[in-house]
């Protein structure tokens, strides 16, 4: 099988390598700067034909699954605290904008869609998100202890948008306008 070349990569894939990397490089630390990140893609030669202003975008916005998206709708990364960033992890919290239809938008770069070279990030991934976000017990409703609230197991979190079809029909204020004649 033939393997793409950098310059046919996606931009949110090359940052989540760079971060993987990082993360890999550099195990005691949970986040790192934007500025981090920016210099082990020029590093890599991964910012290699990309405009600086994309790549701050992605950072910014477009990758981040917890920040309110914008045209792009990845969840490559996650905003641990403002300016401090770390690979996504299955559990996280995501903006109900980044959800589309039940299915969540890409978190992790496809092997078919990078160099041969960076297939190993994608089982050390594996690895390393399960050891930092264990996947929860068959029958347990509880995150494990310690751990984040995982967003697709909080109850109240999935019920956003059920309901929906009761009011499909009718403005809002047209049905408190019809239950306030149903109280006369």
């Amino acid at each position: 099988m033939e393997t793409p070349e950098v310059a046919e990569m996606l931009i949110a894939d090359r940052i989540w390598i760079a971060t993987a990397l990082l993360h890999r490089s550099r195990p005691k630390l949970e986040t790192f700067t934007k500025d981090e990140i920016r210099r082990k893609l020029k590093e890599e030669g991964l910012s290699e034909g990309v405009k600086e202003g994309s790549i701050n975008a992605h950072l910014k916005e477009h990758c981040i699954a917890n920040v309110p998206p914008s045209s792009g709708k990845y969840r490559m990364l996650f905003e641990a605290e403002p300016g401090k960033l770390r690979l996504f992890r299955a559990g996280d919290l995501t903006h109900p904008g980044r959800i589309q239809s039940r299915k969540p938008s890409k978190s992790l770069p496809r092997r078919d869609e990078i160099p041969a070279k960076y297939w190993p990030l994608l089982d050390w991934y594996e690895d390393w998100s399960r050891e930092h976000f264990p996947p929860l017990a068959l029958g347990s409703n509880l995150p494990p202890a310690g751990s984040l609230s995982r967003y697709d197991d909080d109850p109240l979190i999935r019920l956003i948008g059920s309901g929906r079809h009761i009011w499909a029909d009718e403005h809002a204020d047209e049905y408190v306008e019809n239950l306030r004649r149903e109280d006369i």
